[in-house]
């Protein structure tokens, strides 16, 4: 019989469109402002007594705070309203210290059964929902100070191969000093360093307490390539680091010669974040200091277990810049541990240093840039306040010291780990990218939307518009078939906001211009059907049959016309960023919605309706 679906159709096609209200659903609970306190390190847990004193200074501070959530590793704030969040976060901030990272954060009010079937809301891009803005600062002195270090460790290697001998004497003035007993030393080490380093160091020398001193310090092109070099590799350091948090839509860009902005639009975890952004998690290798070792030449560090401080050689074997991978294990007694991996030139360094060394203990040194925050009264429009001042000391400190048992190479591993929370962040650290300088944050801020929620409305507000005007104009075309194609239409809405929920698609601003365009493109199929059905019946075909072959077809038409769209759409994606990749997901998605609801719903209707029927007459 002409015009009839077999009942699992009909099934397929509620199940459908069960899904696009299920998954859609949590689109219309909105997100309450919060404020997250987390561990500054991993070890860090948040109890009871720092909840209590966070919810005591925002009551002081006539705050409300609207429900409390307290996990395993942190709790979450909610508030009443978004103006309250900055207020909150700086009285919880200086309550807690340091040791705690307050973060400004947005917690889903979506339903624990929707949760429970997979259905969370759209991520909204930074012009939509806002997001935080980091601007992190790169320290380039700390840059070219370990870089020289470096150096100078290359060039007393250099020096002891060839065994001439030499005094280390104390840095002045971002250079390192080496004491002779002749000029003719002297000027054999001067050959010998710009025969090997060519016109990277500038050598000049003097005479002081019977040494022939040469001073050894960073030509000015060096200097520049290192803090070039500093900046880039810590952009794509970071851009790392926001991949393996799984953001969407980031923007991460250079600002300025030490300055590196990020975005991270419709972020959740902000105190995950800024950890993992702000972390420098650097490693430098040095030599346990002999016995007879010079104080100018070694320096004291505490271990990290609390065990007894060791006495380690200045000379930096190499640094974590150098690891290409990182993965957390555990080792044969069940401790946590990182499993390293070195570029090239990191295992020709590591083999070069341990080969002759072999039964000394090697120190692996922990690098984090520690806040310090200190308050202070000032003046601002005629009234005193105390503001806050955050400054950044360094903090190294030994994780393990172990003595070398043979030559080391590119791959080995790391003991001495707090956890195994931190060794999976070290590796993840390491993993994404070393940074050449530590950094710190010179900024930290929400993001409210570009034009504010005057965006929102006026992207709804067209939508709405859009799909009156084209339900009117298929309405006064088609008449009831046009009532079935704007029902069709709308469920095609249900869907792609259904599906875009479903991928973790991010919705822009551009985003809902594709969502607009998409409602007039999707009635095209509906127009090419119902034209054609117009063409059989006024041919004298009867009118199941017009309506048969009006779908049959229409149908290759619609979907080669589609098919070219899609492409563009998929090109778009691939090769577009930001705005532009956000019209391409709505266009896309909407296309493959809008061919099914063409195709499929709207000949349901249809056969529901009119098909087997003695119709004598058909309004369209």
């Amino acid at each position: 019989m002409l015009n009839k679906y077999p009942l699992w159709k009909y099934l397929m096609i509620l199940m459908v469109m069960a899904i696009g209200v299920i998954y859609s659903l949590p689109n219309l609970y909105p997100d309450d402002p919060a404020v997250q306190i987390t561990g500054a390190k991993t070890t860090t847990s948040v109890s009871q007594t720092q909840v209590d004193q966070a919810i005591k200074a925002l009551e002081k501070a006539g705050i409300a705070v609207k429900h409390t959530e307290l996990g395993s590793k942190n709790v979450l704030l909610r508030l009443n309203d978004m103006a309250d969040q900055l207020p909150a976060k700086e009285a919880i901030r200086r309550v807690l210290g340091d040791d705690f990272v307050v973060a400004l954060n947005l917690a889903p009010t979506t339903p624990e059964w929707l949760l429970d079937l997979g259905a969370t809301p759209m991520k909204l891009g930074l012009d939509l929902s806002g997001g935080v803005h980091f601007l992190l600062e790169v320290d380039m002195d700390k840059a070219v100070a370990s870089r020289l270090k470096i150096a100078e460790g290359e060039i007393k290697s250099l020096l002891r191969k060839e065994k001439l001998r030499y005094r280390t004497l104390p840095p002045v003035d971002n250079a390192f000093q080496l004491g002779f007993r002749s000029s003719d030393e002297l000027e054999q080490a001067r050959q010998l360093i710009s025969k090997q380093f060519g016109l990277d160091y500038e050598l000049t020398d003097s005479n002081r307490d019977k040494l022939e001193v040469l001073r050894v310090a960073m030509s000015q092109a060096k200097y520049q390539e290192i803090r070039e070099y500093a900046i880039k590799q810590n952009l794509t350091t970071v851009r790392n680091r926001v991949n393996e948090l799984g953001v969407s839509e980031p923007l991460v860009q250079r600002q300025g010669a030490n300055r590196i902005v990020v975005e991270l639009p419709g972020v959740q975890d902000t105190a995950e974040a800024k950890r993992i952004l702000g972390k420098t998690a650097n490693l430098e290798f040095r030599l346990q200091a002999e016995r007879d070792a010079s104080k100018a030449s070694t320096e004291d560090f505490e271990r990290r277990d609390g065990g007894m401080p060791a006495t380690l050689e200045r000379a930096v074997i190499l640094t974590g810049d150098q690891v290409t991978d990182a993965q957390a294990s555990f080792d044969e007694n069940g401790r946590p541990q990182v499993n390293i991996r070195l570029d090239g030139r990191g295992g020709d360094m590591m083999n070069r240093a341990t080969r002759h060394n072999v039964g000394r203990s090697m120190a692996v040194l922990f690098i984090e840039q520690q806040p310090v925050t200190r308050y202070v009264k000032e003046t601002v429009d005629g009234v005193e306040k105390e503001v806050a001042v955050t400054s950044f000391k360094e903090e190294k400190k030994i994780i393990s010291l172990a003595t070398i048992q043979s030559p080391l190479g590119s791959s080995f591993r790391i003991t001495g780990l707090d956890g195994p929370g931190e060794s999976s962040e070290l590796a993840l650290l390491l993993r994404a990218g070393g940074l050449a300088a530590p950094m710190h944050f010179a900024e930290e801020r929400t993001i409210g939307p570009s034009l504010g929620a005057e965006n929102i409305a006026l992207g709804v507000e067209a939508s709405k518009w859009g799909l009156l005007f084209v339900a009117l104009f298929m309405l006064a075309l088609y008449r009831f078939f046009g009532v079935l194609a704007s029902v069709a239409l709308a469920f095609n809405m249900l869907m792609l906001v259904a599906f875009m929920s479903i991928f973790n698609a991010t919705l822009t601003l551009p985003g809902i211009a594709g969502i607009v365009l998409t409602m007039g493109m999707a009635v095209d199929a509906n127009v090419l059907i119902f034209s054609r059905i117009r063409e059989e019946i006024a041919n004298g075909m009867s009118i199941q049959r017009a309506i048969h072959e009006g779908f049959d077809r229409a149908t290759s038409a619609i979907i080669d016309g589609n098919l070219t769209t899609l492409l563009v759409g998929v090109i778009l994606f691939a090769m577009g960023s930001g705005p532009i990749k956000g019209f391409a997901v709505t266009l896309s998605i909407g296309i493959l919605t809008s061919m099914f609801t063409a195709i499929v719903v709207t000949r349901g209707m249809v056969n529901l309706i009119f098909g087997g029927r003695d119709l004598k007459k058909l309004w369209i």
